[in-house]
C-alpha cells in the first residue's frame, strides 16, 4: 500500500507517518520509485504499537524510540527484549518516605519475592516503585496495606499466567513481543477498571445503607 493507504488503515496522519519515518520509529518501505515507497502489514502493526505507546501510555517519543529497538534486537534472548521494553515503560517515581519505613518495606519485599520464588533483576524499576509504595504506606499511617500483600502477589500472578499464555499464541517472536508490551500497557488500564467496579460494587454490598 501507498503512504495514504497507511494512513487510512491505521487512522494515522500521513505528516505523522512521515515524522515517525524521520525519527526511525517505522521502517522505510520499499522504494517502487525514486520518490514513492509502498508499505505492508508490518508498518501497519508498528504504528498501532507506536500509538499504543504514545496514546494509550503516555510514552514520549524518545521513549519509543528505546522501547522499539528493544523489540528489534534480535541477537539477545526474548526474555531480555521484553525485559528491556518493560523498563522503559515502567515510570520512575519516588514517594515521600522515612528512611525507616523505606527500610522495612526493602524487607518485606525482599522476603516476598523469596517466598514467591520470583526472578527479579535489582534494577527492575518496578521493584523500586514496589518498595516506594509500601514505605509510603508506612509513612502515610496505612500500614495495614502491606499485610495484605502476599494475598495480591497470588492475584496478580494467577492473571499474569493468563497474560503469558494469551500471547504465546502469536506466530513470530516479534509478533509475540509486541503483543507483550501491549498487552501490559491495555492490561494495566483493564485490571485498574476492574478493581474499581469491583470495590463499587463490594461497597455497595457493605455500606450503602449506612
Amino acid at each position: 500500500m501507498r503512504i495514504g493507504e497507511l494512513s487510512k488503515a491505521t487512522d494515522v496522519p500521513v505528516p505523522t507517518i512521515k515524522y515517525y519515518l524521520r525519527e526511525g520509529l517505522l521502517p522505510a518501505g520499499e522504494l517502487s520509485s525514486p520518490n514513492q515507497a509502498s508499505y505492508d502489514a508490518v508498518h501497519v502493526r508498528r504504528l498501532r504499537l507506536i500509538r499504543a505507546l504514545t496514546e494509550l501510555a503516555q510514552v514520549p517519543v524518545a521513549q519509543v524510540k528505546e522501547i522499539l529497538e528493544s523489540l528489534d534486537s534480535d541477537d539477545i534472548p526474548l526474555h531480555e527484549q521484553i525485559g528491556r521494553a518493560h523498563r522503559a515503560l515502567t515510570p520512575t517515581r519516588r514517594l515521600t518516605t522515612t528512611p525507616e519505613a523505606r527500610a522495612t518495606a526493602e524487607s518485606q519485599v525482599a522476603a516476598l519475592i523469596t517466598r514467591r520464588g520470583w526472578t527479579i533483576e535489582p534494577e527492575a524499576p518496578a521493584l523500586a516503585t514496589l518498595i516506594d509504595t509500601i514505605a509510603a504506606m508506612e509513612t502515610l499511617g496505612q500500614p495495614h496495606l502491606s499485610s495484605y500483600l502476599d494475598a495480591y502477589a497470588e492475584a496478580v500472578e494467577h492473571f499474569t499466567q493468563l497474560d503469558i499464555e494469551a500471547v504465546t499464541t502469536r506466530p513470530t517472536r516479534d509478533q509475540l513481543a509486541e503483543s507483550v508490551v501491549i498487552g501490559t500497557i491495555l492490561g494495566e488500564t483493564l485490571i485498574a477498571s476492574l478493581r474499581l467496579l469491583a470495590q463499587e460494587s463490594i461497597s455497595a454490598q457493605r455500606w450503602k445503607n449506612r
